[in-house]
């Protein structure tokens, strides 16, 4: 193992030690011998399969049969969700044919952020992961199950299911893709349309037909944002089953691999002798693996948040320092937009995630003794599914990359290090993705122009008052502010001033997209302003230093004055209120920060 990856491995190990035996003896109380709905009365089970038909309902009362739960977030709004409508019935028939049972548990609701971004539902995004833990959990609640199928897809979807996974650690668990859109506008042109719309340059129905061409069927949006790197990190987390993640929707292969994974997940209960729980997959080396997946394809910088919550429902504390030391030794191996100009599809093409886990794995920098849905060790994960004669089977894919400008090997990596660096200094730490910017590192220094909303951006740009360099400061969007929306509206307008030869940068305590792209942004500054934060004291003109290299993010103002100036209050009645969000007010007020996964579920790090 690269010695890197090993130490920040046993660090996570030793730190978490009393949390992660805590976790494992809940499961572990929580296995009972025999069928979990063996536990119920009499009563609580004729209401449980009082629905079933008679088969269904004489093999539930046998207590020999597994009992799997179907949790699915279906709608078909989104575009990504919308193939799962029929899932549930075929998944029933797959199992029904190896002689066990499933029913569908329940839904949760799932958002799209490409939906919401730059309006007030935003708000409610980040939020609706850990209400979608919560909905998981009531569906299991029920203790009528002996497995898991989880349906979900996109941003917090996937986080939400993981962290409601782990609440019922002593269940398998397998989740199920459903697989990205055919390629539609390639994203480079999408890029260039939406910057030009920024600049005036093309109308709203020009807009509107690129956004349309690029967004164009049923599937995963096709650029490397929060969405696929889900799949990627629950892939290689062992999760899937290999190669499931990128297999375009109502496709044969994706037939196979649904029935496939449903049936898996009979095989792996504790009625048999092939018992794998969640809670016993997702563990500290898992969790590196998740992190090193993520880095070496230049991954969502949500994942910094999300997969640190995800770690403290498995009784692990991962913190922004192991990103960061993990980031050093990991290599960007892929480019994908925003990153690159090839689609999720290309990089499929070029070997997909089995040449990358192969790549991995043969230099040390992932865990091959952990636990899968498919038995121990990760070598299955270096194989392709194919069908061949209508049988489904897992082939050796290409020894090299078929488009070494799309997927590279480590030894002619993109860049040396994973693209994600952790800033810190008097302001406070904070994120920057980097491995999309045009250059290696960022080193910005300039006045910051500060906002307390990024419609308040937008205003400043159109009236031409950001012609210059300098430093975007946006604040008061943070989780316990607003919630922490995403700010991927900034974008296309801080590219105009880029391209137009201002060196421009962003600071926020609020999030941009997993397709965060080439203007450097700090990002998930904690503490907050709302909490505190000495970004609630910047002022105009006050000069800002942002530096990858030295991992610097400083406030260059004397600190005698910071200590006499007063912070900055803002009114947040108008997104409190409204769009549903007055119902979230205490889950608001909950949510930790973003170091430790602006996650309202657990307990708080000290």
């Amino acid at each position: 193992m690269n010695s890197i990856i090993q130490e920040v491995t046993q660090r996570i190990i030793e730190r978490s030690k009393d949390t992660r035996q805590a976790y494992l003896n809940k499961i572990a109380k929580a296995r009972k011998q025999g069928p979990l709905r063996g536990a119920l009365s009499c009563g609580n089970l004729a209401h449980g399969f009082a629905a079933c038909g008679k088969e269904e309902k004489s093999d539930l009362r046998s207590m020999v049969k597994a009992n799997v739960a179907i949790i699915s977030s279906y709608n078909d709004m989104l575009s990504a969700h919308q193939p799962y409508e029929d899932y549930p019935q075929k998944i029933k028939q797959a199992i029904r044919e190896v002689g066990s049972v499933a029913q569908f548990a329940g839904g949760v609701p799932a958002m799209c952020d490409g939906v919401t971004q730059g309006n007030p539902g935003m708000e409610l995004s980040l939020m609706s992961r850990d209400n979608i833990a919560m909905g998981a959990a009531i569906a299991l609640s029920h203790n009528m199950f002996d497995a898991t199928i989880m349906m979900g897809i996109c941003d917090k979807i996937v986080p939400g299911l993981l962290l409601g996974g782990l609440s019922f650690g002593h269940l398998p668990t397998v989740f199920v893709p459903a697989g990205p859109m055919p390629s539609g506008l390639p994203n480079k042109e999408k890029a260039r349309i939406r910057q030009a719309y920024a600049e005036g340059k093309v109308g709203r129905e020009e807009l509107l037909e690129a956004e349309s061409q690029s967004y164009h069927s049923a599937g995963t949006c096709t650029f490397y944002g929060t969405a696929n790197s889900n799949q990627m990190v629950v892939e290689v987390m062992g999760l899937h089953l290999p190669g499931a993640s990128f297999v375009n929707p109502g496709t044969p292969l994706r037939e196979a691999l649904t029935k496939a994974a449903s049936v898996q997940a009979t095989r792996i209960t504790d009625l048999g002798e092939n018992y794998m729980p969640i809670g016993h997959i997702i563990d500290a080396k898992a969790m590196v693996n998740g992190i090193v997946a993520l880095l070496a394809t230049g991954g969502s910088t949500n994942h910094t948040m999300h997969l640190v919550a995800v770690a403290r429902a498995a009784g692990l504390i991962v913190n922004w320092d192991d990103f960061s030391d993990l980031s050093k030794a990991t290599p960007l191996l892929t480019r994908i937009y925003p990153n690159g100009s090839a689609d999720i599809n290309h990089f499929t093409a070029a070997g997909g995630t089995g040449l990358l886990f192969k790549e991995l794995l043969d230099a040390g920098l992932l865990h091959n003794d952990v636990n899968t849905i498919c038995g121990r060790g990760l070598e299955q994960y270096t194989k392709e599914p194919i069908l061949r004669d209508g049988e489904l089977l897992w082939v050796d894919g290409p020894k090299e990359s078929l488009d070494k400008a799309v997927l590279t090997t480590i030894g002619a990596a993109f860049k040396p290090d994973g693209g994600l660096s952790v800033l810190k200094g008097n302001i406070g730490r904070a994120v920057m993705k980097t491995s999309a910017l045009r250059e290696p590192n960022c080193h910005i220094k300039a006045p910051a122009v500060v906002f307390e909303d990024q419609y308040a951006f937008d205003k400043a740009f159109n009236d031409g008052d950001l012609n210059k360099d300098c430093v975007v400061v946006v604040r008061f969007q943070g989780p316990a502010a607003i919630g922490m929306p995403e700010l991927h509206r900034l974008t296309p307008p801080l590219g105009v001033l880029q391209d137009n030869g201002f060196k421009v940068a962003l600071v926020t305590d609020g999030r941009m997209s997993g397709a965060s792209g080439k203007v450097p942004a700090a990002i998930h500054l904690t503490p907050e302003a709302y909490k505190g934060g000495l970004i609630a004291k910047v002022k105009n003109g006050d000069v800002i230093e942002l530096n990858t290299a030295t991992g610097e993010c400083i406030l260059h103002v004397d600190e005698a004055e910071l200590t006499s100036r007063e912070p900055a209050t803002v009114d947040l009645t108008d997104s409190h209120i409204g769009m549903g969000r007055e119902m979230f007010a205490s889950m608001r007020a909950s949510l930790s920060g973003a170091e430790e996964g602006a996650c309202s579920l657990f307990f708080k790090q000290e």
